[in-house]
């Protein structure tokens, strides 16, 4: 008898076309760079008053937080969703067509978008304009999923709101790049943190969490409230509409019960008994910054109350986008990669360094808006991002352009 001949190896398009996760984390993480690289040299220029360095034609921290809000992180979250959701919801495989689409279109529109960033705005609306299609058409695909499926989650339905509410963000500050007010532009600021990510996030979490943990600590009890997305919805869209109607000394009515519900659940999920292995352990290590994160807006909201002027700035801000965000971007892909490609679930040293490196950046970043020179500290944060990423980049772009490990598909 013959033997089987091996199948033969795919190409780079084919590998990339092989699982959801491959071209949307692959983008993502070169994102992740691309982000950072200009934000570093716009704040050196600032500090160093750079006259030849081309400015943006928008505010440079509204195109910050905009290209990261619906540029960089959803295309980690569809590439995560979109391997998830039909698992979720016992559905067959989104087809290729579907997310090579969504990867190609949203991160064309990133890089566009980076690029009108140097003095074009033209080419800045065009970015955005395509970013936007791209991320409607995540949004359609993982609809079709959730609408064709005969029993439906309440986690499916979380994400998916999140995702259609933070639709409006890139669309409103596309209207900003035509004229409109700048209230427009704000309006995608602090609908992109807390309308889109912390409520997708936290259902993430929610799910994800207590199941890995489950997964492989003896006698773990897994909690997962049934009652605790559902209040933690309005608690969040009572946070943006007061921050949007510029009522910072109400927000620790909301901010206050929103930090008791994540640290409630950061206790009630066990991290003393999930402490190893690292893969599992860094999952809890990420989502105590999120409880932290809300006690500090909450204590910062009080102080204003008081009638005492702010005093951590944006430091709570950023122990959630940071602390919370990065981390636990960090500690989910490489959850996600490791599973995906038939590797050992462990974290390995160079996630681990990433993830080390990245809790220095919250504390470098958190400490610069109580020092003096705050554009020196600003700098050094944002290059300690770059130093930690850029090792676990370069890993996740290999992995994501290679067979799995088992040499089964996917």
């Amino acid at each position: 008898m013959r033997a089987c001949a091996s199948p033969a190896p795919l190409s780079t398009a084919g590998l990339l076309a092989a699982a959801p996760h491959r071209p949307l984390f692959l983008a993502g993480a070169l994102a992740v760079l691309t982000s950072m690289a200009w934000w570093t040299l716009e704040l050196a220029s600032l500090r160093l008053r750079w006259p030849a360095w081309p400015q943006p034609p928008v505010p440079p921290g509204w195109a910050h937080a905009v290209l990261i809000q619906y540029g960089m992180l959803p295309m980690f979250v569809f590439g995560f969703l979109l391997t998830t959701f039909p698992r979720w919801l016992d559905r067959p495989p989104v087809p290729p067509r579907r997310y090579l689409a969504v990867a190609g279109t949203v991160f064309c529109g990133y890089l566009l978008s980076h690029l009108g960033l140097l003095g074009m705005p033209w080419l800045l609306r065009a970015g955005v304009a395509t970013m936007l299609a791209g991320y409607l058409a995540g949004v359609s695909a993982l609809a079709g999923v959730l609408r064709a499926a005969a029993r439906r989650n309440p986690h499916a339905w979380s994400c998916l709101a999140a995702l259609g509410l933070g639709a409006l963000g890139p669309a409103a500050f596309l209207g900003f790049l035509f004229g409109a007010p700048a209230g427009c532009a704000r309006l995608a600021v602090k609908l992109g943190t807390f309308g889109l990510l912390v409520p997708v996030y936290f259902t993430v979490a929610h799910r994800m969490v207590p199941f890995f943990s489950g997964n492989v600590v003896a006698g773990y009890v897994v909690r997962r409230p049934a009652w605790s997305l559902p209040l933690a919805w309005p608690l969040l869209l009572a946070h943006l509409g007061l921050d949007l109607a510029h009522r910072p000394a109400w927000l620790w009515a909301v901010d206050a019960p929103l930090a008791l519900l994540f640290g409630g659940h950061a206790l009630a999920w066990q991290p003393w008994k999930a402490m190893r292995p690292g893969l599992l352990a860094v999952l809890h290590l990420a989502f105590a910054w999120l409880p932290v994160a809300f006690a500090l807006y909450a204590m910062q909201s009080l102080y204003l109350a008081l009638g005492h002027a702010p005093v951590l700035g944006l430091a709570p801000l950023h122990a959630l986008t940071i602390g919370y965000f990065g981390s636990m971007l960090v500690a989910m892909v490489t959850r996600v990669t490791q599973g995906h490609s038939g590797r050992p679930l462990q974290m390995g040293a160079i996630p681990w360094l990433c993830f080390a490196l990245l809790q220095g950046v919250v504390l470098l970043r958190v400490w610069s808006e109580l020092a003096r020179d705050t554009y020196l500290w600003l700098v050094a944060a944002a290059c300690g991002w770059l130093v930690a990423f850029l090792p676990w980049v370069l890993r996740s772009a290999w992995i994501c352009l290679t067979p799995r490990a088992d040499g089964r598909p996917g």
